[in-house]
Parts: C-alpha cells; sequence; structure tokens
C-alpha cells in the first residue's frame, strides 16, 4: 500500500495552490459583498482545473480522481466558493455526462465544460424536496420529439452563471422514484430563468440561487439515460460530488489549523505564547487527528473510483467525517483565537460559516449516518450500475 502521492499528483497540487493563492485576496470582500466572479469560474477551465479527471477525448486532462480530489482540497483551503465550482461542476455535471450520456451529449456538451468554455451544474433539489428526492415536483411531459419540462429548483450552486443544467424531473409520477428522468437543459432556451439567494450564513463569494422552468421545450436528445434512470443518475452523481466535498472539507481543515498554529504562536498570556497552555494544545491536537483520519477516507474513496469499484459508503462516510472535522476544525480555532476569531480581522469565522453548510448540501449528517448504518447491519448491498463510472487509465 503506497501513502504516497505521484510526481503528478504534486504538480497539480502545486498548480491548483498557485491558482488558488492568486485568487485570495479578492475573496474577503467578495465574502462581504456577497458577490461572485464567472472570470474566475472560466480562468479555472482555461487552466484546466474543471477537466482535471474527464479522459482528454472529452477535451480533459486525463488526470486520476485522486487529482480531483487534491485540486478541491487545495481550492477549498482558500474558500468554499473555488471549491464548489468542481464539486458542481465537474463532480455532479460532468462526470455524470461522462458515466450516463451518450457519444452525441459527451460531444456537444461535456467537451466544452471540460475545456471550461460552458459553465454546468447540477438541479435536482427543489423548495420541497432536499433529502427526500422523490418528493421533487418538476415535471417532463412527453411531447413529439421534445418534453416540455416544468418546475422550480432550490438551493442550486451556480443557478445564475452556468450554461447548462443536468435537470431531473418526473416522466412517470406513479412510478415513484422510478418514474425521474435526467435532462440536459441549456440556459438559452425559452422559459428558463433564474435568480441568486442572498443572505446566506456562508459561501457568500459563490452563486447560489434557484432556477424556474417553465414549460421548458427539451429536445428527446437531451434526455440522459433512459426514461426512469433519473434517481439512478442522481445518485450516482452524488457519489461525486461528495467525493469533493470531503476533499474540499480537508483544505478548510487544514486552513484552519495551520491559523490556530500560527496565532497560538503568536499571542502571549501570562507571559507565555497561548500555545504552551495545554488547553490550547488539546484543541490543535484534535485537529491534527481530524484531519489525518479524515484525509486517509478521502484518499481511500478516490483510489476506488481509480480502479473502478462501487465507492456509495466509501464516499459517504468520508463526507461524513471530513465535514465535520472541518466544521469542528474551523470552531476550534475560533476559539483559539478568542474575540479575535469573531471578528472579522481574521478569516476563521469565514472559514466556520463556510464549513456549516457542508454537513446539509449532498447529503446531510443524518443522511450519511443512515447509509453507514444500513450497510452495516446488511440492509443495503449495491449492485453494479448499468453505467460505471470509467476508471482511470493512465496515458
Amino acid at each position: 500500500m503506497d501513502f504516497d502521492f505521484s510526481d503528478e499528483h504534486k504538480t497539480i497540487r502545486q498548480s491548483a495552490k498557485s491558482f488558488a493563492s492568486s485568487v485570495a485576496p479578492q475573496i474577503p470582500e467578495m465574502d462581504r459583498n456577497q458577490t461572485y466572479d464567472r472570470k474566475t469560474i472560466l480562468e479555472m477551465g482555461e487552466n484546466g482545473f474543471l477537466g482535471v479527471c474527464i479522459p482528454e477525448q472529452y477535451g480533459g486532462a486525463g488526470l486520476d480522481y485522486i487529482s480531483l480530489g487534491l485540486v478541491s482540497e487545495e481550492f477549498e483551503y482558500v474558500d468554499t466558493s473555488l471549491r464548489v465550482v468542481m464539486s458542481v461542476h465537474t463532480g455532479l455535471n460532468s462526470l455524470g455526462l461522462l458515466q450516463w450520456g451518450t457519444e452525441e451529449q459527451k460531444q456537444k456538451y461535456l467537451v466544452p465544460q471540460a475545456q471550461g468554455k460552458r459553465i454546468a451544474t447540477y438541479a435536482l433539489t427543489e423548495p420541497n424536496a432536499g433529502s427526500d428526492v422523490a418528493s421533487i415536483e418538476t415535471s417532463a411531459k412527453k411531447d413529439g420529439d421534445s418534453y416540455i419540462l416544468s418546475g422550480n429548483k432550490m438551493w442550486i450552486s451556480l443557478a445564475d452563471t452556468a450554461d447548462q443544467f443536468l435537470t431531473f424531473g418526473y416522466t412517470d409520477k406513479s412510478k415513484g422514484h422510478r418514474g425521474i428522468s435526467a435532462f440536459i437543459v441549456e440556459r438559452e432556451f425559452k422559459g428558463v430563468s433564474t435568480g441568486s439567494i442572498k443572505n446566506k450564513l456562508g459561501v457568500r463569494a459563490g452563486n447560489t440561487g434557484f432556477i424556474t422552468y417553465d414549460e421548458v421545450e427539451v429536445p428527446k436528445a437531451n434526455l440522459v439515460g433512459k426514461e426512469g434512470d433519473g434517481f439512478k443518475i442522481a445518485m450516482s452523481c452524488l457519489d461525486n460530488g461528495r467525493y469533493t466535498v470531503a476533499a474540499g472539507s480537508v483544505g478548510l481543515a487544514k486552513a484552519s489549523y495551520d491559523a490556530a498554529v500560527a496565532y497560538a504562536k503568536t499571542r502571549k498570556t501570562f507571559g507565555v505564547e497561548i500555545g504552551q497552555h495545554q488547553l490550547v494544545q488539546r484543541l490543535i491536537a484534535h485537529m491534527v487527528r481530524g484531519i489525518e483520519t479524515a484525509e486517509l477516507l478521502v484518499y481511500k474513496a478516490g483510489w476506488m473510483k481509480n480502479v473502478g469499484r462501487r465507492n456509495t459508503k466509501e464516499t459517504a462516510l468520508a463526507k461524513w467525517h471530513a465535514t465535520n472535522v472541518a466544521s469542528q476544525c474551523a470552531d476550534d480555532s475560533i476559539q483559539i483565537h478568542g474575540s479575535y476569531g469573531y471578528s472579522g480581522e481574521y478569516p476563521v469565522e469565514r472559514y466556520w460559516r463556510n464549513a456549516r453548510g457542508a454537513r446539509i448540501y449532498e447529503g446531510t449528517d443524518q443522511v450519511q449516518e443512515i447509509i453507514q448504518a444500513r450497510y452495516a447491519l446488511g440492509y443495503r448491498d449495491d449492485k453494479p450500475l448499468s453505467h460505471d463510472l470509467p476508471r482511470y487509465k493512465p496515458t
């Protein structure tokens, strides 16, 4: 078992770190003003990050899934808004098309997405449907060579800036979740409108919003998979999105840890650095434990993706653990900073706000707990999907 990163991994990590560092100076102001910059997303594409693990034949860099994790980690070390782009554009959308799309769909949509020329996102959640996916109300009625799509999506990252949306709606409500289908919807289609959500607790430097589909005519060629495959597609996409969330959370935890260590070695109380106080050391030691275990879980899941193994259980566990580690590290870092940690003068309050959301989106803590319990009790036993995520093949 090799725990070392390859030269290729080290190179992509350094590239991601350099890019994120160049963006870092503008993050605090964007967070305060609740603004985002589409130009930054396009630059991610120009630098090859958005297609990092997409095969070269579809416009990507052809790197492995560990590389996707490393980019996610380095991006979230600077700010969660950067990692979110990797999650929804690459993890939830592009890898979904790679896994389930037709060759025509891959050429038309996946190639420009991997090249960063078109921005994409994932539209599943609705005002009254989050963890309970079967409760979505969006419908897609067949009409000749098209589907007429109607409904509302909520809490969609990149809603106001994406060019295309991997959208889920019922083609046959009577079949329950087996009647959900998936579609590629372009912003240019008549009847598509979006808006932004303001005053979120965190990820304020990123765009989150809603989408309204008002009798949108979607070509039959934009149906992903078959009618009724939507639930399976949505869940397999979440295996990829959750992986990026988990890897990103390691980056956020490390940012909180680095800030805490730096502060503990400069701030003095009772005549010594606060790092000399055992209760401060205890908080930092817990950060170390959390980060180390989260990393192991994340890169085990990445390895399983590389060799083509089903990884729903392992990715869910990594997401559950890593997001809680990030949240706790941010909280403990604020405690170490004291009053300064509670102010905007230091970045740790932003880390705390950003970390909290990851324990909700792409499967709440409670959903991840249920997943692990069902595996442990033998109530869940994954069968191979009809469309497996392609195994990584070194070039």
